[in-house]
């Protein structure tokens, strides 16, 4: 694969690249790229940290990057997540990488790396307190942000300020030149490009990928979002992401066919509305992504002849085009995806049904209680 081909590959999951000519010469260079992502074990798994994420890496690996996957028990903790009970928080986590097993992520190209051993390392927390002296303590404040905390002295503790060291200086410890989290982490990102070599290392490539909007409805407009730079563009993408707290703003992993279409049925989609419109998001991030793994060539979405009978699309360019001209009815399109989103959780399902030890994990999770 060409640099063109490999550079495009990563833009299709870049909704945001910071920067473009230093990811070419990144892929020029023929040195070896490492991109990490964290993720806090917190609860079960919804379809955007599921499928979407099995998508974003495997396009990653097919670029020919090498993907770290970094599994933060530490800022889970820190975060109050399961309660603070590190136990727990890895028993989430082990979980967390028997959905991506059964959601077709190639794992075999990626690597699971656990905070609670980096923690043991002294060079790891020498690092974590040059990454603190660094910047004034506002700053910090400002990246709180990722952990979903508001901005506020009162709500943010010691240990919310400790979890923004760590995660500037994980990036470092994992030697990953490429940052490759949603855009709700873009202000620490930021702060590693400052920091790197100020410290003696190098200014990260941040891939910021798209965040699946909530299904219920999302106050104001996706302007910001589109814009994914300014200060509001991050605050309204933080607003309107899925929430493990309202389990019906999202589709889990291991949902039953019955929630799915509940969910999908009762989720907001205005007629001819393309700009807030969740169910058109799962069409764009996530079918028209698997038509491979569907084993269809092209999207049809079945209708009575009386309201004109079968539409077929082979783009989702061509699905937003025929919705915003109210050529298609939004039950229409809730009904199909429903359907295409079971076949897609199926095999996921049937592998926490089936594997003894994934079964257990998921009993173990659910029984857990989500703290936000």
């Amino acid at each position: 694969m060409n640099i063109e081909d490999r550079l495009k590959l990563i833009k299709q999951v870049g909704e945001e690249i910071i920067q473009e000519d230093e990811l070419r010469k990144l892929l020029e260079s023929g040195e070896e790229l490492i991109a990490y992502d964290g993720f806090e074990p917190s609860g079960q798994i919804h379809i955007a940290q599921g499928i979407l994420r099995a998508i974003n890496v495997n396009k990653m690996i097919k670029a020919g990057v090498k993907f770290r996957m970094w599994v933060a028990d530490w800022h889970a903790m820190a975060n109050n997540k399961m309660g603070g009970d590190l136990e727990k928080i890895k028993i989430v986590g082990k979980y967390f990488i028997e959905v991506w097993r059964a959601s077709g992520m190639d794992l075999s190209k990626v690597e699971f790396m656990w905070a609670s051993d980096m923690a043991k390392n002294p060079d790891y927390w020498k690092l974590v307190l040059q990454v603190g002296k660094s910047n004034a303590l506002k700053r910090f404040i400002r990246t709180a942000e990722m952990m979903g905390r508001e901005e506020s002295l009162d709500k943010l503790t010691g240990a919310h300020i400790i979890y923004s060291c760590m995660q500037v200086a994980d990036i470092f410890m994992l030697k990953a030149n490429i940052t490759q989290l949603g855009m709700d982490q873009r202000k620490v990102n930021m702060l590693a490009r400052e920091v790197g070599p100020i410290l003696g290392f190098w200014k990260p490539v941040v891939v910021s990928h798209h965040m699946l909007m909530g299904l219920s409805k999302a106050p104001g407009t996706t302007e910001a979002v589109v814009q994914g730079s300014s200060e509001s563009a991050i605050q309204r993408t933080i607003e309107r992401k899925m929430s493990k707290s309202m389990p019906d703003s999202a589709i889990f992993m291991t949902d039953t066919k019955e929630d799915i279409k509940r969910k999908i049925n009762k989720a907001y989609c205005l007629e001819g509305d393309i700009k807030e419109n969740p169910i058109l998001e799962y069409y764009k991030y996530i079918i028209f992504e698997s038509l491979d793994k569907l084993g269809i060539n092209e999207l049809r979405v079945e209708r009575p002849e009386k309201f004109g009978g079968d539409l077929s699309f082979k783009t989702y360019a061509e699905l937003e085009k025929i919705f915003s001209e109210k050529k298609v009815h939004p039950m229409d399109i809730k009904a199909t995806l429903s359907k295409l989103l079971d076949q897609l959780i199926e095999p996921v399902r049937r592998h926490f049904e089936q594997d003894p030890e994934a079964k257990k994990l998921l009993e173990q999770v659910r029984s857990f209680q989500v703290t936000r």
